[in-house]
């Protein structure tokens, strides 16, 4: 069985990052309940802004015409991203990912079990346009995995290649997508991840009306 590290992309070109948070559990029965229901979290694209709380991003995971959808992540799907600010003009204002690796391995008798997803930026679905509709070019791609590695329960988040988009697009997004592109690289991103993998493992499902 491959390991979880096994499956991310290989840094080639452009910028690494990697947050992550981890919890540990008394026992393997525990860890292995967290772990699934911290990897459904992470399958349930259209919750990650509750998960990650207020200010962040919002996600919304499409088919292949750009149409919502509300079910569990799959390979193949799209997701939207609606950053906060003007959205990129190739997508009609929004981010757009594909879904481009979906993995499960390990079990609840296994040393290690972990579900990762790799997503990349693409074109808006359904357009004719061509031209990627993300801040980064489609060398890029963010990887995310719930792992649990005996009594320790980790999420990440982790992006490969991130090079920014301004080739073969129009002005503004040029203009646009520099700017968030270097954003990124001071931190303003990770932010949004750290709270993303620290929701998928903390968040505490509603309980008579409530969340805690």
């Amino acid at each position: 069985m491959k390991t979880a590290s096994d499956q991310l992309p290989t840094q080639e070109t452009g910028r690494q990052t990697d947050f992550t948070h981890e919890q540990k559990y008394p026992n393997v029965e525990s860890a292995h309940k967290a772990f699934l229901a911290a990897a459904g979290r992470m399958l349930s694209v259209n919750n990650w802004h509750a998960y990650a709380g207020g200010a962040s991003a919002k996600f919304t995971l499409c088919n292949n015409l750009g149409i919502e959808v509300d079910q569990m992540a799959g390979q193949g799907a799209f997701i939207s991203i609606d950053l906060p600010g003007p959205g990129p003009d190739a997508g009609d204002g929004l981010e757009w990912v594909m879904i481009e690796k979906l993995v499960t391995e390990g079990g609840a008798n296994t040393a290690e079990e972990y579900t990762l997803m790799t997503v990349r930026p693409m074109p808006e679905p359904g357009k004719d346009n061509t031209e990627i509709a993300h801040f980064y070019k489609d060398v890029s791609t963010s990887t995310f995995v719930v792992r649990r590695d005996g009594l320790l329960l980790s999420a990440g988040a982790h992006g490969r290649n991130e090079t920014p988009n301004n080739e073969r697009v129009d002005l503004h997004d040029k203009i646009r997508n520099t700017a968030i592109a270097l954003m990124a690289r001071v931190g303003l991103s990770g932010m949004q991840w750290q709270k993303l993998v620290n929701g998928l493992i903390e968040y505490q499902e509603a309980k008579n009306g409530k969340t805690t």
